[in-house]
């Protein structure tokens, strides 16, 4: 591992994966001895079309010898910014025609709640257990587990918390509740979805009380349940929409979207109610209009469907206890955190690039670019099937 990564740059973790990375295009990364890498991964569900999607690539040069940053967020007409904003109305529901750009997901959070507050007049947000929606301090304060939060506190105050899939936890969204915010398929609980119509139940309940339905579509969005968002399965409509991640094909933003009678709200009363100086950014912009383009005018989020019929034929192991997700939102569970740590990091070393999830340690990660072909699919589940063979052989001794 390059010292110089461990003693300049801060870190998230005391034992990072430490590869050097020289390239990385397609579906595979490259490390500085040229070994290289099939991701299953694609940058924790951010490079939808791979790595080096030529469309994207020249949307960002193209844009670059016009112009970069020139103004803070919202007060010139960029035209990368409009084009992406009007094309994404355009594949919403009719309610959800406005969007606000931001730079990540968790900044896109925080909007939301700013938003949903501001709408509302009322003060009490609802998350769920075991939810994870970003790590500044407004989305902090909606995380459902407490052993990341701890440190931080104090944190914004009247928060309170539903568990994912119980209809009775629903009547504490009440005449106080300004909003409950959900993701659409829980992400670092082990992907859960929801069933019994429980997102259409949440609906209900907000409308009931007169509370904001956010869905947090940054990880399943983007194609990667085969629908352009995750709630699209679910026939359900929110007040707010927040993404990120696989927006920009790899590059750093987030958004959130509502109805203009909403979103207008921000702009009086107070002026700037929210403000960022880099959002719409012109280059990220268009890397993100390029890569909605891309999966709007392909098949590409039909074949996730297909691809995640493949991986559960393949995925057939005694080490295996179930594979959860949709599309290629995936996580196969194994028995223990101590087996999942050994798949991951073996199939490092064979050449496949796994991950963890943040709250539950027996599932292993696996969330290719959309555009990862079914031979690469096979390349790299027999990866898996191997180390997991060996493990059950050396436990078996």
């Amino acid at each position: 591992m390059n010292p110089d990564f461990i003693k300049y740059q801060a870190q998230t973790s005391p034992y990072p994966l430490g590869m050097e990375v020289s390239h990385a295009i397609g579906s595979y990364i490259y490390d500085t001895n040229d070994k290289k890498y099939l991701d299953f991964v694609a940058g924790v569900s951010a490079c939808t079309l791979g790595h080096q999607h030529p469309r994207v690539n020249q949307a960002i040069k193209d844009q670059l010898d016009k112009y970069s940053h020139v103004m803070v967020y919202g007060e010139y007409s960029q035209s990368p910014a409009v084009q992406y904003c009007k094309l994404m109305a355009s594949l919403l529901p009719e309610s959800l025609n406005k969007t606000y750009l931001v730079n990540s997901g968790t900044e896109a959070i925080e909007g939301a709640l700013k938003l949903a507050k501001r709408t509302t007049g009322r003060s009490q947000l609802i998350s769920c257990h075991n939810a994870y929606h970003g790590n500044t301090m407004g989305s902090m304060s909606v995380m459902g587990f407490e052993e990341r939060k701890q440190a931080f506190r104090p944190l914004l105050p009247d928060v309170d918390f539903v568990t994912f899939n119980n209809e009775e936890d629903l009547q504490k969204i009440t005449t106080r509740t300004a909003a409950i915010l959900l993701e659409t398929i829980q992400g670092g609980a082990g992907f859960i979805q929801p069933h019994d119509n429980y997102l259409q139940k949440v609906r209900k309940r907000c409308d009931e009380v007169g509370a904001l339905m956010i869905v947090d579509e940054i990880q399943p969005g983007f194609g990667r349940t085969g629908k352009l968002f995750g709630f699209q399965n679910y026939d359900v409509v929110p007040d707010i929409v927040v993404m990120g991640k696989g927006m920009g094909g790899g590059m750093p933003v987030g958004a959130f979207t509502a109805s203009a009678e909403k979103m207008d709200l921000l702009t009086e009363n107070p002026k700037l109610g929210h403000i960022t100086t880099f959002g719409g950014h012109p280059v990220i912009a268009s890397a993100c209009l390029a890569t909605l383009q891309e999966l709007t005018e392909t098949n590409l989020m039909a074949e996730t469907l297909e691809k995640e019929k493949l991986f559960r034929s393949l995925l057939v192991h005694p080490l295996i206890t179930e594979v959860r997700g949709k599309g290629l939102m995936l996580a196969a569970m194994t028995e223990s955190a101590e087996i999942t740590n050994e798949v991951i990091l073996n199939c490092q070393d064979k050449g496949l690039i796994l991950f963890w999830l943040l709250f539950e340690g027996c599932a292993i990660r696996i969330t290719p670019p959309l555009t990862i072909s079914e031979d690469e699919i096979r390349e790299g589940c027999s990866i898996i099937l191997a180390v997991m063979d060996e493990i059950l052989k050396k436990n078996n001794k």
